[in-house]
């Protein structure tokens, strides 16, 4: 099984943006820490998007809906 991970507006500042109130770990911390996390639960792989438009966010959720319920 594949992960998909959708991460929303403004999370590509981390550790730039106020990094005393929300921390000095940058985005690829994140995404590592993703990819780690689906390595140890056994996933296959793991996509992470981030984008700061909605709308891309769920033309890639919605991709990968359809890719996963054709069969």
């Amino acid at each position: 099984m594949k992960a998909l991970v959708i991460n929303g507006p403004n999370l590509n500042m981390l550790g730039i943006r106020e990094p005393g109130i929300y921390g000095s770990d940058n985005y690829e911390t994140l995404v590592q820490i993703c990819q780690d996390a689906a390595d140890e639960l056994g996933f296959d792989g793991i996509e992470v998007f981030q984008s700061n438009h909605e709308g891309q966010s769920l033309t890639v959720s919605k991709r990968h809906t359809e890719a996963s319920t054709a069969s």
